[in-house]
């Protein structure tokens, strides 16, 4: 049986839980940054507990693989719906990233890390080129998330309908400009982020590779559940618009994609 609650304090306890999820979430990405750089935060993905390589690698997968499935599993569409019996709909989206923060920072607490270098550009300019394009990485991620709905996508927006009594927003296929050049720049963004690394160690590389065929695994699973949802119109957009890397000549979207 789906709970509905719908008195004022239910609303607004849902509410205060969506925005504490929405800044644990913030907290989090942005430590996840620091530590994927090696900037500012105390600790970052070369240091660590020191543990023998195999027992390394083998905590490091583990971590990846409950990120991972975490992620893909929480966002199907069938999950949702039995979900959703036991967690009231508005406050859906924001258990997700709840929960999805809570993956991201268990990765960061128990990474064991393998520090060896695989390179090492030591040329200044070139060091600061490369951090540059690797925080630009970052910053098409949250782009594209501001692209189309940065606060539905992190559940802030369904807390905020809920509140005011509004019901929850219809869907709509939207395409926006990021959206015509790739159909994935919040993956793109990431890729870019962890891959153009002035310094890439052992460890590194290993969450880049990993995260490199979540990405391609997770991009199959999101298509078809797109395909599901919006038919042909997303059928056309797929074979108009690459999924990772731009073309040189793009052809735009027909115009009927903007809108379902």
């Amino acid at each position: 049986m789906t709970i509905h609650t719908t008195s004022r304090l239910s609303r607004t306890l849902m509410t205060g839980y969506g925005m504490l999820a929405y800044g644990a979430f913030l907290v989090v990405f942005l430590y996840a940054i620091g530590w994927v750089e090696g900037l500012v935060v105390p600790r970052t993905i070369d240091e660590g507990p020191t543990v023998p390589t195999a027992v390394a690698v083998l905590v490091d997968l583990a971590l990846l693989s409950i990120f991972a499935v975490q992620h893909s599993v929480m966002a199907r569409p069938w999950f949702k719906r039995r979900w959703t019996r036991l967690v009231p709909p508005p406050i859906e989206r924001a258990t997700y990233v709840l929960f999805a923060t809570a993956a991201l920072a268990l990765v960061m607490w128990q990474w064991r890390p393998l520090p060896q270098q695989v390179w090492d550009v030591e040329t200044l300019w070139l060091r600061v080129v490369l951090y540059a394009v690797s925080l630009g990485g970052f910053a098409l991620v949250l782009t594209s998330t501001f692209a189309i709905d940065h606060f539905d996508l992190f559940g802030v927006r369904q807390v905020i309908r809920n509140q005011l009594g509004m019901p929850a927003a219809t869907v709509e296929f939207l395409t926006p400009r990021l959206y015509r050049i790739v159909r994935h720049p919040l993956y793109a963004g990431f890729l870019i982020a962890f891959w153009v690394a002035p310094t890439m160690s052992v460890g590194g590389l290993m969450f880049a590779a990993v995260t490199t065929v979540y990405v391609l695994v997770a991009v199959q699973f999101e298509e078809h559940d797109l395909i599901g949802t919006f038919g042909d119109r997303y059928r056309i957009y797929r074979t108009q618009v690459p999924m990772l890397v731009p073309r040189r000549r793009r052809v735009s979207p027909v115009r009927e994609l903007s809108r379902p």
